[in-house]
């Protein structure tokens, strides 16, 4: 795609979230109030554009600005890497965030989620690198900075996925520590990976009803009471009714323990509260969680 196409689509790529009420919200917060050059708005433009190129510093998208038809889209003729700096500590996060929700609410008004999915969501979370001499509060290792995004995924229809919630945590914080922020409809299916097993919280799902699906965690404690009989053609190892923990801290709930393998093929053990499906449905259930690859 060259510039000029580039350039002349870029307006209609960027409505939806350049939208009136976002402009409202600027001038009610009162953000712009002393701006003369780099509005809220066209600060916002630059940082979609860089991401649509994928620009990796502050002077790189500085050097976009040169373009005369990037220009007129931004309504300015020129900025700096610390003009672009500065503007970022004076950007009120609350507004982007408002951005972020009124994009995933036109989403849901405009799809029909399959009846199959429309219950079912995954919980992931992805590390970002950060330089530890500037945020020093992130610090996450020795020699290393680090923040932590963690999602909630929903299914659109059946090949589109949004990130319908996000919470930013520093990398140390451990994921569970998101799960009253993420994990709380009741009736709703939730995928997670064992760095989000937490047995108190899920005897508190099962009373509630709220569903999930997780994998085990390699030092769990887990006794059988009861096995499901499996179709001889199915690719489920094991299909069992189990208590979990310890006698002297054991939930209080009975869960379901599967062993399958993932779309890899490397076995996989499942623990999940749903009693009303299938193992197989289970295990699919799970490996849409890979699919999706957020992270691992």
């Amino acid at each position: 795609m060259d510039k000029n196409t580039l350039f002349s689509s870029f307006g209609k790529w960027i409505s939806p979230i350049c939208t009136k009420s976002f402009t409202d919200r600027i001038a009610m917060t009162g953000q712009d109030k002393y701006v003369k050059k780099l509005t809220t708005i066209a600060y916002l433009k630059l940082f979609l554009h860089a991401q649509i190129q994928q620009r990796d510093a502050l002077r790189d998208i500085a050097v976009d600005v040169l373009s005369k038809g990037f220009q007129k889209e931004l309504g300015l003729s020129s900025i700096s890497a610390s003009q672009l700096c500065r503007k970022h500590n004076q950007v009120d996060p609350a507004s982007l965030e408002s951005v972020f929700s009124e994009l995933v609410a036109r989403i849901r008004r405009s799809t029909s989620p399959t009846v199959f999915r429309k219950d079912f969501k995954i919980i992931d979370s992805t590390t970002i690198g950060l330089c530890l001499q500037k945020y020093k509060w992130a610090e996450f290792r020795q020699t290393k900075a680090g923040i932590k995004l963690h999602f909630r995924l929903e299914y659109m229809d059946d090949d589109t996925v949004v990130p319908e919630k996000v919470t930013i945590t520093p990398a140390k914080k451990n994921d569970r520590t998101q799960m009253d922020a993420l994990v709380n409809e009741i009736g709703v299916t939730y995928v997670y990976d064992r760095g989000y097993v937490d047995y108190a919280k899920f005897d508190d799902y099962c009373d509630r009803g709220i569903f999930f699906v997780t994998r085990t965690k390699k030092n769990a404690v887990i006794r059988s009471i009861d096995s499901f009989q499996l179709p001889a053609e199915s690719a489920v190892l094991s299909d069992e009714m189990v208590y979990v923990g310890t006698p002297q801290k054991r939930m209080e709930n009975v869960l379901r323990l599967i062993h399958t393998v993932d779309s890899e093929g490397n076995p996989v053990a499942i623990l999940t509260n749903r009693f009303d499906l299938k193992a197989e449905e289970i295990g699919q259930i799970y490996r849409e969680r890979w699919a999706i690859g957020v992270s691992s």
